[in-house]
């Protein structure tokens, strides 16, 4: 059957069995609930986790369409793969004796592997992937996630962030691909097309879902789940392409924004939900609330009178599925809206035919045997492109009299409070929610500190903490440096995501900048390695440190892929996905305005958008574009040298930028609009050609529609710039 026919025989199914339910039946189908309602309580301590009279009420009783987390929220922990196959059959069997036979779908926060499985790949955070620049990754990394999510025995993954992530405030910026539209664009639509595959209902592969639709990731105060003040151009500008491109993509699903965009929470905006996201976009999908968001719009906004109001709401607005996630009252309430009339059968209808079409097209109704585990889960093969995503994703900043990379037998002292805990490399919705508890951890894998010890001949001593928070003694550091060649400063962040993750400062705490004070002061080299979700301020350091190099969140492979930077295993080549600020409120973006880069007004950054040094040297040159003049609607074709101009084989990101001179709209001094990442040997030079397509030309005018003017316009790449022309 082609693609065509398929959707039509799923069509017909969901007509037939939509026929055949009871209004009872449809809304529990739009009713998701938390493993806890299923699950025993933790104090329990029992060997079944799920309680089979909790699943009867759930799924015979109330008819749940949905059920998502693992046991026990909020201290999540990840299970064991045979648990969670076990504890899936016992889901599947229950949905299989009711009437219907209808399945559920199990979701779960797989943002960067298979999060809640013990032993999986555990990737580099979403910011990290971005900084590697190379879509081949992200498409494995998606293809990987898939199958070991899968091998659990669930069926629905909660990724990828499709949001922008140009507030470095904001909690959740390392779930995001970074600041730049385009590679976002890019890097989120290969980790879904190697998640989904062709068929997301082959056994290795799972549906995704885009989050969080729209605006979530620009809080103007920084803090997760506050307002955002958008306007409808720049949202059509920076916030909605990369959703479109989801959708374009195959994405079945879209998950809303917690908070709210010009006074209009995320699950009451009709326009956005409806309008834009169905009208628009084309998204055939359902859309599923965040949590508990749809009685925040009683308890939170003060926009219901109600509960019962808040649900009428969010359903009529456009919420096909709601995360209650405790109890069933979403259900109770919307049973009775509809048996009063205020929210018409037709709009059920409609939300439960898109439940049922992604259940059939995910082949939840045909359930395949689950994966074998050997060969699906934690293959070598998986560990060392996870490595290699780490070793890609690291940013070196700043080497200074090459410092680096350290000879093996250096004697290093290595301080910080990051240089020695797995969940620091890894960050929140990792073993468990904030990512925090070190002692859930894979002890086999290494720390940074650990990573160094195997690779090192010289003397490596370690003056720390066993948490993050716990004192150092700077004294000691100051002592032992007398007898060390470099000092190793790891500093950084401890994990957290969403609103336990909110600050109210980029700067770092005392303690950090006094134990770096103090290292520098002692003389010795400085290498400072940063680890953590957000570009925490470390100015007055990195001037005074010989080396820095930018870890983020590079995953459960991060200590060996940084050992192997330290060392020259590996020649790094990973480039920033963001603009790394210089202060705390230095927070301008690389695509400026050109007003934000006037007069007295300047773009300063610590380190600009796509920095990353290596350890060779690569040069551009001869950049052309194929004419000089093309009429609106046509490409234009852009060729570019690179040339390794060192004495180390290593990989090169070419970044292309253009900028529109003048338009009715003011424009960027430049956006990225294509990149490609080269691997060269000394000497070696390689041709690389692009096309720009009208698309890439366009910008949202004055009228709010998508337009190409004609005009002049520059394309940059390295520090060549050349010109063309688009005419009517």
């Amino acid at each position: 059957m082609n693609a065509q026919e398929t959707n039509k025989a799923i069509e017909s199914k969901v007509k037939n069995l939509l026929s055949q339910m009871t209004l009872e039946e449809k809304v529990g189908q739009m009713t998701q609930v938390d493993f806890t309602v299923i699950g025993v309580p933790k104090e329990q301590n029992a060997e079944d986790q799920i309680d089979p009279a909790k699943l009867e009420d759930a799924v015979l009783k109330h008819h749940v369409g949905s059920i998502l987390n693992t046991p026990f929220t909020p201290d999540n922990k990840a299970q064991s793969i045979d648990i969670w196959r076990k504890m899936m059959r016992t889901v599947q069997d229950a949905a299989a004796r009711t009437r219907l036979k209808i399945p559920v779908i199990y979701g779960i926060d797989a943002i960067h592997g298979a999060t809640y499985t013990q032993n999986s790949v555990l990737f580099p955070q979403a910011i990290n992937m971005a900084a590697t620049f190379n879509s081949d990754l992200a498409f494995k990394e998606g293809e990987i996630t898939a199958r070991e999510v899968r091998a659990s025995g669930q069926q629905w993954n909660f990724s990828t962030v499709m949001d922008i992530g140009r507030q470095p405030l904001w909690p959740r910026l390392w779930e995001t691909f970074g600041e730049d539209v385009h590679l976002a664009t890019v890097m989120g639509t290969a980790y879904i097309k190697g998640h989904q595959g062709d068929d997301f209902s082959a056994a290795d592969k799972l549906p995704t879902c885009l989050k969080h639709y729209v605006g979530y990731s620009y809080p103007l105060n920084g803090k997760d789940r506050t307002p955002a003040w958008i306007g409808e151009r720049m949202l059509r500008e920076y916030f909605l392409p990369t959703f479109e491109a989801g959708v374009k993509a195959g994405a079945p699903t879209v998950m809303v924004n917690s908070a709210e965009v010009d006074g209009i929470p995320g699950h009451a905006n009709h326009h956005y939900l409806t309008t834009i996201l169905r009208g628009e976009l084309g998204f055939k999908g359902f859309t599923v609330s965040d949590w508990a968001d749809i009685e925040r719009l009683y308890t939170r906004d003060k926009m219901a009178a109600s509960p019962k109001e808040a649900v009428k709401i969010a359903v009529m607005a456009g919420i096909d599925m709601s995360m209650v996630p405790f109890d069933f009252s979403f259900y109770d309430l919307l049973v009775d809206l509809v048996k009063s009339g205020e929210v018409p059968m037709s709009r059920i209808d409609e939300a439960v035919s898109r439940i049922l079409t992604v259940k059939y097209q995910a082949g939840l109704f045909e359930p395949k045997p689950l994966l074998p585990i050997e060969g699906n889960f934690a293959t070598a093969e998986a560990i060392e492109t996870n490595r290699q995503a780490a070793r890609e994703s690291i940013v070196l900043a700043k080497n200074e009299h090459n410092i680096l990379p350290l000879k093996k037998d250096a004697n290093i002292l290595v301080t910080g409070p990051t240089a020695n805990l797995l969940s620091a490399m890894n960050g929140g919705w990792t073993v468990s929610w904030q990512g925090a508890t070190e002692e859930l951890y894979p002890q086999e894998k290494l720390t940074v500190l650990e990573a160094i010890q195997e690779k090192a001949t010289g003397k490596v001593t370690y003056v720390g903490g066993d948490a993050f928070d716990a004192p150092i003694d700077v004294q000691k550091v100051i002592d032992e440096a007398k007898d060390h060649d470099v000092i190793l400063l790891s500093l950084g962040e401890h994990p957290y995501t969403e609103t336990p993750g909110n600050i109210e400062t980029l700067n770092l705490d005392q303690a950090q900048v006094d134990l770096a004070n103090a290292a520098i002061a002692t003389g010795k080299p400085v290498v400072l390695l940063t680890l953590g979700g957000r570009p925490r301020i470390i100015t007055s350091i990195a001037e005074r440190a010989s080396g820095v190099i930018l870890g983020f969140l590079p995953g459960m492979e991060g200590g060996e892929a940084i050992a192997d930077i330290l060392y020259g295993d590996y020649n790094p080549n990973g480039k920033l996905p963001i603009s790394y600020p210089r202060n705390t409120n230095g927070i301008t973006p690389y695509d400026y305005k050109p007003i934000e880069s006037f007069e007295s007004n300047i773009y300063n950054p610590l380190y600009p958008f796509g920095h990353g040094l290596s350890y060779t040297t690569f040069e551009t040159s001869d950049l052309k574009v194929e004419k000089e003049k093309i009429n609106i609607g046509e490409n234009i074709n852009v060729t570019v040298n690179v040339k390794n101009t060192g004495s180390l084989k290593g990989k090169e990101t070419v970044l292309v930028y253009i900028n529109d001179v003048a338009a009715s709209v003011t424009r960027p001094n430049k956006q990225l609009k294509a990149f490609k990442k080269v691997e060269l040997n000394p000497g070696q030079s390689e041709s690389l050609s692009f096309t720009l397509t009208p698309r890439d030309l366009s910008f949202i005018g004055v009228d709010l529609k998508r337009i190409v003017e004609p005009g002049d316009f520059k394309v940059m790449v390295g520090n060549e710039m050349v010109g063309f022309t688009v005419t009517k």
